[in-house]
Formats: structure tokens, C-alpha cells, sequence
């Protein structure tokens, strides 16, 4: 079965990193399809990104392998994941961005990153993404089971985003804009179930 490696990046498309994580999963596995969900999530913006996450993640096939790299803390002590859920795979830092979405789906293991034999030689401090996520993926597009790449973590531990809900107050609510998309459109956290129906 061919398998589906997803892309969401804050690199931008002027420059060649997105290429070059491309490149490093087709020499691995040059059978695999390679979506683009975004790179143009805004530098670091880590709750934008698991976000576009959310809203993406669900609409591809059972079994694709999610790669986010939106890294401010590239080169820290950070870990780098592999969260396997109920239906999809997502790899990527502990710093949230792939909680949403994670937690959305069910989580079932996490494993950290260690295992060299998965990660290309001589990682860089600052290019995660192309030296240690994007190997890992395109293996585990060809199959390899997530509890190679190194040891289980207990999903509980992993790091994720606070829930912040939109409070009502009076006639009016003070609430977080999530996203502004393409058209203007602006996505907040109000639920459809606390705006009054009528």
C-alpha cells in the first residue's frame, strides 16, 4: 500500500528546505505521495499551525503520516516524536503543535526519536525537519513499526496546548482568533453551541 507523507511547515516557499525534506523522503521511499498542507504558517506561530492540523488531518487516508515543522525550540533539549493515534501517524517536536489533532484522533503510543539509523548523518542543530522528521516518516511509509525509532513515552507527558474557551460576557464574548484565512475569513474559539440559536 502506498502511503501518504503530509507536509505542514512555517519554511515559507522562497527558500529550498521544503524541497529538501522532499528530497530526503523520495530517496527513501520514492513511491510515497507528497501532500503540501501548508508552509505558510507565520515563523513559530506554533497554535496557528496545530490549528491547520486540526482541520486537515481528518480529510486524508486512514494511515498517512503527518510531518509538522513549525520548531522554535530546534536545537533544545526538546524532544522529537512520533505519535501514533487510532486511524493516522504524526511526527514532529513535543511542543504542542501536534496535540490537537493527536488528542482529536486518540491517541494510542508515543515514542521519542532516538534511534540513528532512522535520521540522516550528521543532524543538524537547526534543520530537524530535513535531518531526523522527514527520514522517520518516509521509513515509516515503507512500513517500519513506530517502536523502532526509539523508546515509548507515556502520552500523558507529551507537551500540549492549553484549551483557552471564549467567555461570554453580556451580549458579547471575549474570545481567541485562531486563524485568518486566505479570504479574511476569521476562525475564533466561540463554539457554535454558545452562540444563542434565533
Amino acid at each position: 500500500m502506498v502511503r501518504v507523507i503530509t507536509l505542514l511547515t512555517d519554511f515559507g516557499i522562497r527558500d529550498p528546505y521544503v524541497a529538501q525534506m522532499k528530497g530526503v523522503i523520495l530517496s527513501i521511499n520514492p513511491d510515497t505521495i507528497i501532500v503540501d498542507i501548508t508552509h505558510d504558517i507565520r515563523p513559530h506561530n506554533i497554535n496557528e499551525a496545530a490549528f491547520i492540523l486540526l482541520s486537515a488531518y481528518n480529510k486524508f487516508p486512514i494511515g498517512t503520516i503527518h510531518v509538522v515543522v513549525v520548531d522554535p525550540g530546534v536545537g533544545t533539549r526538546r524532544k522529537a516524536i512520533v505519535i501514533e493515534t487510532k486511524r493516522y501517524l504524526f511526527v514532529g517536536p513535543d511542543n504542542g503543535v501536534l496535540s490537537l489533532a493527536a488528542d482529536h484522533d486518540g491517541i494510542t503510543n508515543v515514542y521519542e526519536i532516538k534511534n540513528e539509523v532512522f535520521m540522516r548523518a550528521n543532524v543538524s542543530y537547526t534543520f530537524h525537519g530535513r535531518d531526523i522528521f522527514a527520514p522517520v516518516a518516509a521509513y515509516l511509509s515503507l512500513g517500519i513499526d513506530p517502536k523502532y525509532v526509539g523508546p515509548k513515552l507515556n502520552p500523558q507527558r507529551i507537551s500540549r496546548l492549553a484549551p483557552v474557551s471564549a467567555k461570554k460576557l453580556g451580549n458579547m464574548f471575549l474570545a481567541h482568533v485562531l486563524y485568518i484565512d486566505h479570504f479574511g475569513n476569521v476562525i475564533t474559539n466561540v463554539r457554535k453551541d454558545q452562540i444563542p440559536q434565533g
